[in-house]
């Protein structure tokens, strides 16, 4: 049965991959970007109610991310809109170990819509899609937080999960957390990307307040800087963000992509050549 999905950040990192396999099994996508026709901005409300007309399921990612303030109202206002459309589930991307982007979820689990809600840990492709490759390409990676092991997933296995789950009524009501199968700090994870690339990126650890310093003086964005330290004060380290799970197995039955495997397909592409 073919159905009518709309893909909120439907060019993003997740979203356009969503957006290509939902489109390959031949279902009715709608592009949810400022720059779709109809539109959706979520700066603009307004917009909301064309670009849920007709739509039986949506995937919901925001932007900039489900801890900024204000979010949950904006994420309940989406809510209601897509009830008073018709549309009947959502699956809802948010950040493993935020507390806010749980606030975040229990509005959608209270929102008498079906729902699935994916907690991902952090994306291989920030490293090459997003605030990471700037310096890796200037072969120089000053980063906060040496120690911390993260089990990075890749934007590929979550798009895998986000279409099951939009399909298949039985993930509706569950909270699934994404995670890659392997540990790593960001000293092991710049050693990859050097190694597969045949390149000398150097990493040194420094302060969250030197960092701050570092992207203050780079013309990075006040609320962009607030976010970084934000995840890199309550997200990185939260208390069981190092552990490993087995629920893109279990959903897939398959295993995740390891970092390896991403490094190794994105250095091909040349995307790490300055």
């Amino acid at each position: 049965m073919k159905t009518n999905i709309l893909v909120i950040g439907g060019t993003g990192k997740t979203g356009r991959k969503v957006v290509k396999k939902l489109q390959s099994k031949n279902h009715r996508v709608r592009v949810g970007s400022r720059n779709a026709n109809p539109p959706f901005d979520w700066q603009d409300s307004n917009t909301w109610q064309a670009a849920l007309a007709g739509i039986e399921k949506v995937y919901v990612t925001f932007q900039p991310d489900l801890a900024v303030p204000g979010a949950a109202d904006t994420i309940e206002a989406l809510t209601r809109q897509a009830q008073k459309s018709g549309t009947k589930k959502v699956v809802l991307l948010s950040g493993k170990g935020e507390k806010e982007a749980e606030r975040c979820e229990q509005v959608v689990i209270h929102s008498g819509l079906d729902y699935t809600i994916v907690r991902a840990n952090w994306f291989n492709q920030n490293f090459s899609e997003s605030f990471f490759l700037e310096p890796i390409l200037a072969g120089h990676v000053m980063l906060p937080k040496p120690e911390t092991k993260v089990p990075y997933v890749d934007t590929d296995d979550i798009a895998d999960v986000v279409v099951e789950t939009l399909l298949n009524e039985k993930h509706n009501g569950k909270i699934y957390e994404l995670t890659g199968p392997r540990l790593l700090t960001f000293k092991d994870v710049i050693k990859e990307i050097s190694t597969a690339t045949g390149r000398n990126i150097q990493f040194t650890p420094v302060t969250l307040p030197a960092y701050s310093q570092t992207l203050k003086d780079a013309g990075v964005p006040d609320d962009y800087i607030w976010l970084i330290n934000y995840l890199f004060t309550e997200v990185l380290d939260a208390k069981g963000n190092n552990i490993i799970s087995n629920d893109i197995e279990k959903i897939l039955a398959r295993q995740p992509k390891d970092f390896a495997e991403y490094v190794e397909e994105t250095a091909k592409t040349g995307v790490w050549n300055p």
